[in-house]
């Protein structure tokens, strides 16, 4: 008996029909909102922006996530604690055109940056910014010595209003002085290996460079997805 051939069906965007390379390489601007299950075994929701792929390990993704401000290597695609994963593009036009000399004056600087605690006292946090965020670009990336992870803030709003300050120049020398014209090897790719003051041992990927201070580099631990940032470089 002869059966009739299945109508094609036109694919449209967000189509499940989708391959999940096109939905990988589409996903770098949108709006994530998946499940994720944590140890305890309770699923909890998670929104938000997906900020880049990295080009070494193309299933990882670094999103910012809603009410957070640490910035998260997740590989949304491929880690089973993620579930019913959805994609919107995002209409909020996040990205905006910054006064270029305002906008990059603080990027490779070494920082004080003010938080306020609950009860109204200030705390100041020694940091350096890392570079303008990819997508969401009124943020910036910044890392501090007290807490070497990746986070994100509008630091420019915080400039204005004098709550992070630039330190003076003998303290915002190059992390690895460099002649001019050469060129650093870069470590990106390299697997890595750590250990903890309890003497575990944590191994990870080298994931980015900072192009303003090339001694410095992302990394994303196997048992984490925290984005971690160390100078690699040890001068003499």
């Amino acid at each position: 008996m002869l059966k009739r051939k299945k109508p094609h069906r036109k694919r449209t965007k967000g189509d499940a029909s989708e391959p999940v390379a096109y939905k990988q390489r589409s996903s770098v601007g949108c709006i994530v909102k998946h499940g994720w299950r944590e140890k305890t075994g309770v699923v909890t929701q998670w929104k938000g922006t997906v900020l880049d792929q990295l080009p070494v390990n193309p299933s990882l993704f670094l999103v910012k996530y809603d009410e957070f401000d640490c910035v998260y290597g997740i590989e949304l695609f491929k880690d089973e604690r993620v579930s019913g994963l959805e994609i919107q593009r995002d209409k909020s036009g996040r990205s905006k055109i910054l006064d270029g000399d305002l906008a990059e004056l603080i990027v490779g600087k070494a920082v004080e940056h003010v938080f306020e605690k609950g009860d109204g006292t200030k705390n100041e946090w020694r940091g350096m910014v890392l570079a303008r965020a990819p997508v969401m670009t009124t943020w910036y990336y910044i890392t501090y010595e007290k807490d070497p992870v990746l986070y994100m803030y509008q630091l420019l709003e915080d400039y204005r209003e004098g709550d992070l300050r630039i330190l003076p120049d003998s303290e915002n020398k190059q992390v690895l002085p460099t002649e001019p014209g050469e060129v650093i090897e870069s470590l990106v790719g390299k697997q890595v290996e750590y250990v903890t003051e309890d003497g575990t041992t944590r191994t990870g990927l080298v994931i980015h460079q900072v192009q303003a201070k090339p001694s410095v580099y992302f990394i994303k631990f196997d048992d984490d997805f925290h984005i971690y940032v160390y100078d690699l470089v040890k001068t003499s």
